[in-house]
């Protein structure tokens, strides 16, 4: 019997406790544990960030491990985000509530599919640009969270009003299956004189985790929205100049 390296075995496991970690936040949703869930979807979070820096790390990369990771995304980042948000909001509203919620789920399940069909296919021209195409799974989750933070920290109800609940998921929907342009981690660079400002300025944003999450967790989320209209500005001013050199080699 062939034995499996430990390299590819650790980020598989890194993996499937995210898995189950973002479908407990299902449980919580369901007995109206409205932090916990929150809180459950944030791990998984966390974990489907480290599970493929330690695949490639320990050099486990596999397309088993590939497939994993996008199923228990659609779990943690689809599945359990509707259920919290329907849960919390969308239930009071009449008739569509539910769909709004299968909607969200649906387009995840149909991004992260995407994904995995692009793995093998030819170069993309947003990822060799530095960019993703759309809103990433985690991300878009963070967006459906950003009003349950805020009505946690503040308890203000208006913002629990399914006609305001409604529509901003659908938008979540919508930047999730579209083409555009979205900044990539992985590519954003620092420059050398700003490195110690970085540093400081990472410190700060882990004391604000530390010391008031879900504000720092909603703010999180906000300026991720309000950088979109700017990663579309830049990859077009990109796409431009590879046009202009093109035609003038």
């Amino acid at each position: 019997m062939t034995a499996i390296p430990i390299r590819s075995f650790v980020p598989n496991a890194v993996t499937a406790m995210a898995l189950c970690v973002g479908f407990s936040g299902v449980w919580y949703a369901l007995s109206q544990n409205w932090v916990a869930a929150a809180a459950c979807i944030v791990v998984a979070g966390i974990l489907d960030g480290l599970d493929g820096r330690i695949a490639r790390m320990l050099n486990g990369q596999s397309r088993f491990g590939a497939e994993l990771d996008s199923l228990a995304d659609v779990i943690s980042f689809g599945v359990t985000p509707a259920v919290l948000v329907y849960s919390w909001s969308l239930q009071n509203m009449e008739r569509f509530g539910w769909t709004i919620c299968l909607f969200f789920t649906l387009c995840m399940a149909l991004r992260l599919a995407r994904f995995n069909a692009q793995i093998d296919s030819e170069p993309q021209p947003h990822k060799i640009a530095g960019y993703l195409t759309g809103v990433p799974a985690p991300s878009a989750a963070g967006m459906a969270l950003m009003p349950i933070a805020i009505w946690i920290e503040t308890g203000v109800e208006w913002i629990r009003e399914p006609y305001i609940i409604g529509p901003w998921m659908i938008i979540i929907c919508v930047l999730v299956i579209s083409n555009v342009a979205t900044f990539s981690w992985k590519s954003l660079r620092i420059r050398h004189s700003w490195r110690f400002i970085g540093i400081a300025l990472c410190g700060l944003y882990v004391g604000g985790l530390i010391v008031a999450p879900w504000p720092t967790l909603a703010l999180t989320a906000a300026v991720y929205f309000m950088l979109i209209p700017i990663s579309m500005w830049r990859y077009h001013r990109i796409k431009k100049r590879q046009k202009s050199l093109n035609i003038e080699s």
